[in-house]
């Protein structure tokens, strides 16, 4: 995957891949022709600084329009995200506030897609992050995956074995096939208790922020608002507070807390750099430009090994 960290090079090598390299993140562009091919991440470790790194296949990069414009935009917002952690926008979308307008199916990890998304919904909203979100929050719980399902109709099967058969009015926004598949199947009762065994630390408020998250009517989801101000959040907001945030800090006479403990980000993210892109060859000598930009220092770029018993695992 890669992480916020500035691009230091870009070079070509003779079986026709283009290396993206950086400080903390090794980035390989395979321009595979292959339609199925997924993306695939290693930890490396850099041999520069002995640091552990990751490294990231993105099939398809120059195919069409579409995979170049998220591949840089991919780039262009991680280059600029100031944290640590990996982060991977792959499958990020823009939000569309005009619901006249249809929106993709390819959004969010299988997985953690939310029932309408996996309906056929031709619009949706940013509720589907909230969906995401629980199913990530429940893993940590219960370190499994909540909806592991080998296609989408086994996914939305294991969804309602979970949250019971759906009403009519939550399954408005569904397609026709979609709905015709619950409707054949047996009528489910909701078993949400279950949640309660995913492991000790599934309390009752734990349990009851999951259930306000995992609601198949996107319109009665819990906002993130909402989910900050859950009481099972306070603990924790207030350890992170206590000893980990930059925003408080600690005096003879004791600890001064921010007024504000969930401060909203602003300014949104722009997403306007890539409304006058118009084709391949375009993104593509402007995705060469955007490197060389960021490249600009005096590290010693990290190069890939061909000859590596790993590289041919690789490509």
């Amino acid at each position: 995957m890669m992480t916020g960290s500035c691009i230091r090079s870009v070079s070509r090598t003779g079986n026709g891949n283009d290396q993206f390299t950086t400080h903390s993140t090794v980035v390989l562009v395979h321009l595979s022709r292959d339609s199925q091919a997924a993306q695939a991440v290693w930890s490396v470790t850099d041999p520069r600084d002995g640091k552990r790194v990751a490294l990231k296949k993105m099939p398809n990069v120059f195919q069409n329009l579409v995979s170049c414009k998220r591949v840089f935009r991919e780039l262009k917002m991680l280059c600029f995200f100031k944290h640590e952690n990996i982060c991977d926008f792959g499958l990020a979308r823009v939000e569309e506030s005009d619901e006249a307008r249809h929106m993709t199916q390819e959004v969010v990890t299988q997985y953690y897609r939310a029932p309408e998304i996996l309906m056929g919904s031709r619009h949706y909203s940013n509720s589907i992050d909230i969906w995401s979100v629980g199913c990530i929050f429940a893993e940590l719980l219960g370190r499994r995956i909540l909806f592991q399902a080998q296609s989408p109709i086994q996914q939305l099967d294991l969804i309602t074995d979970l949250l019971g058969t759906p009403s009519m009015e939550a399954m408005r926004t569904a397609c026709e096939g979609a709905r015709a598949h619950i409707l054949r199947g047996p009528h489910k009762q909701p078993s949400l208790p279950v949640l309660y065994t995913l492991s000790n630390q599934a309390t009752h408020e734990a349990v009851h922020l999951l259930c306000r998250m995992l609601v198949f009517d996107p319109s009665k989801r819990i906002s993130a608002k909402d989910a900050l101000a859950h009481p099972y959040l306070d603990e924790g907001r207030l350890r992170y507070h206590t000893c980990m945030c930059k925003c408080c800090y600690t005096t003879s006479s004791g600890r001064v807390y921010t007024s504000d403990f969930e401060p909203v980000t602003n300014p949104k993210f722009d997403d306007g750099f890539e409304k006058n892109l118009s084709s391949v060859r375009q993104v593509k000598e402007i995705i060469h430009q955007f490197i060389l930009e960021q490249q600009k220092g005096s590290r010693v770029p990290l190069c890939i090994n061909p000859q590596s018993a790993a590289f041919k695992s690789f490509i």
